[in-house]
């Protein structure tokens, strides 16, 4: 399993229509093959902070559906982020 967590740095002001135009692009992801969950959520004490979890299958899902990356008119918006790539062997539901 490949867990992709770390956040993005928006504008503050900003924030709140960054996630509405994500909704588009988690409704993808949550339907696409390999697929275990994909989350965008404002973070509750930093106001610039997106949080980012996702649960992938395979590295090959998840490049697969990122692609290219964030389109040019999100990217532009994006002023900082430390988002890293984990590939986990086991798991226990809790």
């Amino acid at each position: 399993m490949i867990i992709v967590a770390g956040h993005l740095r928006v504008d503050p002001a900003d924030r709140a229509s960054y996630l509405d135009t994500c909704q588009e692009v988690v409704t993808l992801a949550r339907g696409t093959k390999g697929c275990l969950d994909f989350a965008l959520s404002a973070d509750i004490v930093d106001a610039d902070r997106i949080n980012i979890l996702e649960r992938w299958e395979t590295l090959e899902d998840v490049q697969a559906f990122r692609g290219e990356g964030t389109g040019d008119d999100l990217g532009a918006r994006i002023l900082g982020a430390d988002v890293r790539e984990f590939e986990a062997s086991s798991e226990t539901k809790l």
